[in-house]
């Protein structure tokens, strides 16, 4: 299926909406069109909740951009909004297990040299000898007009979600009788 840059980013977003809290920004944000966050946290108690054995946080924060060419210096520009936000945003603590930092470029081209950096693209940080956590920097690029999909390698787990949810056929719901 052929999308658009705006097709692309509705479909990926309506599919984030189920686990994930999406905040759109206007136009004078641009390139950056969506955030979306997710938090978890799971843990295991005994008799009460005040005898907690172990907890843990979980957090995700991806960062869509609208992009129609994609160039360097707009993905490092880019890259470092998405750091910095997302390092502020993060819980930082004792019971803090993850966060991902996941920017998503949506554009119509990419230069090489563009691609070349995101695919070297390597962040990834330990909190007091990861006693509280760790924090991974995720990147992935569309290029919709060819249907091509670049990520860092930390990144690729986020190829198998695009694909499924921009390039997979819908199944066909059978009806019983």
């Amino acid at each position: 299926m052929q999308y658009t840059r705006k097709q692309a980013i509705d479909r990926l977003l309506e599919s984030y909406r189920t686990c994930f809290n999406i905040t759109m920004f206007e136009e004078e944000q641009k390139p950056l069109t969506a955030l979306c966050e997710f938090f978890e946290r799971s843990g295991q108690y005994v008799l009460t909740r005040k005898a907690n054995l172990w907890s843990a946080y979980r957090e995700e924060f991806v960062y869509v951009f609208d992009i129609e060419h994609l160039t360097r210096a707009a993905f490092e520009q880019c890259r470092d909004f998405a750091y910095e936000d997302g390092m502020k945003r993060a819980h930082i603590g004792p019971e803090h297990m993850y966060t991902y930092i996941t920017p998503v470029f949506i554009c119509d081209t990419c230069e090489e040299e563009a691609r070349r950096t995101l695919k070297k693209c390597r962040i990834f940080k330990s909190f007091h000898f990861s006693l509280h956590g760790w924090m991974d920097f995720h990147t992935a690029v569309l290029e919709v007009s060819s249907h091509q999909i670049s990520t860092n390698k930390s990144g690729k787990c986020v190829v198998k979600i695009m694909k499924n949810i921009l390039f997979q056929k819908k199944k066909k719901r059978r009806r019983f009788l």
